[in-house]
């Protein structure tokens, strides 16, 4: 998904703000239970200006509803979901998933980026159903809702904790802005006609100082995304690394690199270019005047997902790039 993408996803959301830290990610195993429905709440966010993002959300809805399992939706978005009076309505703020189990996101990849800034800040898993193009946080598509509802109800998912990035702005020494970042953070030029000149560090050292586009601070999940446009390499999500991927770089030297998850990077604007702009997850931006300073390190919160199934990244990443791969043989037994 590119910047001017997520860009046009103007949903309510709640505030960013940081989190405590939290223990190193762990994977919940699936356990098949026939435990009773009762208590039991599910929050379910739709993209409601896609027809199939309604229909699918009913279908959901339907399915929950007669499991005995709670549902509950955004006020300001139920008016256009064909709900039942038992779904519970709710204004968005940080709480909103107090009491909820799961969220189960309905949309394309800038919804799924909506719903990551909830599972965030109020640490509940996400399952998110693919009803977009490529989808990669996604781990079912429409064709999945009655197996996505079974699951649900039987509890038959696991739990995986994603890498995220915390982002911080310096002006003049001061910081002015912090943000935080699932699968990326582009530091990027304002001025169409104009390149962006910057300086880029690697703990606490400089690297390269190059004009263009701008500059990609990425996780491993977002290597798949804005990262991947860039030219930058993919990497596997359980492989704990940060990547810096430059944008359409007029230099020799501008490489995408990878460096160790404890590294802390850094971009700085440099004094005599126009001002640029920060944008996190393509989503939340930022003004970035002459003379600022970027810098993204891990995130001291994950955003953990709910998984379906056992397939490995790789099948994952051949099916949803539709990557060929006739003539495999595969190793011998």
């Amino acid at each position: 998904m590119t910047t001017s993408e997520a860009a046009q996803q103007k949903e309510a959301v709640p505030e960013p703000g940081a989190g405590d830290a939290v223990a190193a990610p762990a994977v919940e195993p699936m356990t098949p239970t026939a435990e009773a429905t009762a208590d039991r709440t599910v929050f379910l966010l739709a993209h409601t200006g896609r027809p199939a993002a309604i229909r699918s959300a009913e279908l959901v809805v339907q399915g929950l509803l007669r499991s005995g399992i709670g549902v509950r939706v955004l006020a300001a978005e139920a008016a256009d979901l064909p709900l039942p009076p038992a779904v519970e309505r709710v204004d968005a703020d940080r709480d909103v998933l107090n009491g909820c189990e799961l969220l189960v996101v309905l949309g394309g990849d800038g919804t799924l980026l909506r719903g990551a800034e909830f599972a965030r800040v109020s640490g509940v898993p996400m399952l998110g159903v693919n009803l977009g193009r490529v989808g990669f946080l996604a781990e079912a598509e429409r064709d999945d809702l009655d197996k996505v509802v079974d699951r649900v109800v039987t509890r038959q998912y696991e739990v995986e904790e994603r890498m995220t990035i915390d982002v911080l702005v310096r002006n003049d020494g001061h910081i002015v802005h912090t943000d935080w970042a699932l699968n990326e953070a582009s530091v990027e030029k304002a001025a169409r006609e104009r390149l962006l000149e910057v300086v880029t560090e690697v703990d606490n050292r400089p690297v390269s100082r190059f004009g263009g586009d701008g500059v990609v601070c990425a996780t491993p999940t977002g290597s798949t995304a804005y990262a991947f446009s860039a030219g930058g390499p993919v990497v596997w999500p359980e492989v704990e690394a940060l990547l810096m991927v430059p944008i359409s770089a007029h230099a020799l030297f501008a490489k995408p690199l990878v460096t160790s998850p404890k590294s802390v990077l850094a971009v700085e604007v440099q004094p005599q270019t126009p001002h640029g702009v920060l944008w996190c997850d393509g989503r939340r931006t930022v003004e970035l005047p002459a003379g600022a300073r970027v810098e993204v390190r891990r995130g001291a919160v994950p955003v953990r997902l709910a998984r379906l199934h056992h397939a490995s990244f790789t099948d994952r990443l051949v099916a949803k790039f539709a990557l060929p791969v006739a003539g495999w043989r595969g190793a011998p037994h």
